[in-house]
């Protein structure tokens, strides 16, 4: 079994689920007693959150680079990063570390792929959705048509995100506001729709929604598994 490294934190609520996803799955596939060989460094989240306020992207790159470098020395063999929204940095990330990266993007399209769906919806943090690290990865690598939500709903849900979710908040009213702005994409003939946010699984399942939901959390844990256990 290979080490699965992780940067986590970012929030802690949303690493836990990838920790509880990983190990359950590596349960199921093996029996017994078995657990995930794991390697984590979790990041004071509100250090992250001051160089989004801020816009100092470059600092956060390093800061990325810093954690992975960790990551590796404790031994792992492949590493993570346990947010969508940092992927904006994930290529610089690669390249400054030895190891290979599990990128969210791509084991999330290939599960798009297997479903032959081509317009998706996509839900996460401002950045994610409005700007082009994520949606041009999916659009050019796999040919993906993406929709994002109105601007005043894109706050809606960056506000739920990091207002909420980060902070261990689960409203009920949330959840109906988010399930009207997913109607709202899938009258613009969404045919899925990526819940490109690790916090946003905590509040919104597939029985919330008429069409298939993308769980990047789940998918890029269960494809850490696969990878460790591979060969």
């Amino acid at each position: 079994m290979k080490t699965i490294g992780l940067i986590g934190g970012m929030s802690w609520e949303s690493t836990a689920e990838y920790y509880r996803i990983i190990n359950e799955s590596v349960r199921e596939r093996l029996g017994g007693s078995h657990s995930a060989k794991i390697a984590m460094y979790s990041v004071e989240f509100e250090e992250v959150r001051e160089l989004h306020r801020t816009g100092k992207w470059d600092e956060a790159t390093d800061f990325m680079i810093d954690a992975a470098k960790r990551v590796e020395r404790a031994g792992a063999d492949f590493v993570l990063i346990c947010t969508n929204t940092m992927h904006k940095m994930a290529d610089d990330v690669a390249a400054n570390i030895s190891i290979p990266l599990l990128h969210i993007v791509d084991v999330t399209a290939a599960k798009i792929a297997a479903t032959n769906l081509k317009k998706i919806g996509l839900l996460g943090s401002i950045f994610t959705m409005e700007e082009d690290f994520y949606k041009e990865r999916l659009r050019k690598r796999y040919d993906l048509e993406i929709i994002v939500p109105d601007k005043i709903d894109r706050k809606i849900i960056d506000t739920i995100i990091f207002d909420e979710l980060c902070l261990g908040e689960i409203k009920d009213s949330s959840r109906e506001r988010l399930k009207l702005i997913i109607d709202k994409l899938v009258n613009d003939s969404a045919g899925g729709i990526i819940l490109g946010c690790t916090e946003l699984p905590l509040l919104i399942k597939q029985t919330d929604c008429k069409i298939p939901l993308f769980d990047t959390t789940r998918i890029h844990a269960e494809a850490a598994v696969d990878l460790a256990l591979e060969g």
